[in-house]
């Protein structure tokens, strides 16, 4: 007896089957950031603080170089951002240790919190996605979404299963 699959045939996709994919990314990323967007208003921020806030929690003593590669904005953009994030006490910049030009980011203890909070809402969006997905629906969600980085950025999530860079917890 032969396994029958439900759902597209994903060798054929249809023009609608590929519409509705695009419409699906729309709408889940507007819920998946629409809490983060209220709680980056109470302070000022938008979507770009909330990037930077993010990484720069995720890799501790990045530089702003490595952030710039990662964010694809202009130093411009990124100057505007951090200034405020800096000047509000949410991160700070070091001077690199063999390059005294580097300047190397991490979070506050205030910056820790409010990446917390943001994170811990879209982790349990996350979470809550992947569990009445199931194990493979989970899996092909990660395909799906590394097939659509332009191939030099995958590499970022070669070493998914590692842990990320020293983690402070508020």
């Amino acid at each position: 007896m032969s396994d029958i699959k439900s759902g597209a045939n994903l060798l054929f996709l249809r023009e609608e089957e590929l519409r509705q994919g695009i419409e699906l990314l729309f709408f889940a990323y507007r819920d998946f950031t629409g809490e983060a967007d209220a709680m980056l208003a109470k302070h000022g921020f938008g979507r770009a603080h909330h990037r930077v806030i993010y990484f720069v929690g995720r890799r501790p003593g990045m530089s702003v170089s490595e952030l710039l590669g990662i964010l694809k904005i202009t130093k411009q953009s990124l100057s505007r951002v951090l200034s405020q994030l800096v000047r509000e006490g949410f991160i700070t910049q070091k001077q690199g240790t063999r390059d005294r030009r580097q300047r190397l980011l991490e979070l506050t203890d205030k910056g820790i919190a409010l990446e917390a909070e943001l994170t811990e809402r879209q982790r349990r969006r996350i979470a809550r996605a992947f569990r009445e997905a199931g194990p493979g629906a989970v899996d092909g969600f990660r395909k799906v979404l590394t097939g659509m980085i332009d191939e030099p950025d995958r590499s970022h999530f070669q070493a998914a299963a590692a842990p990320p860079g020293r983690r402070r917890r508020p």
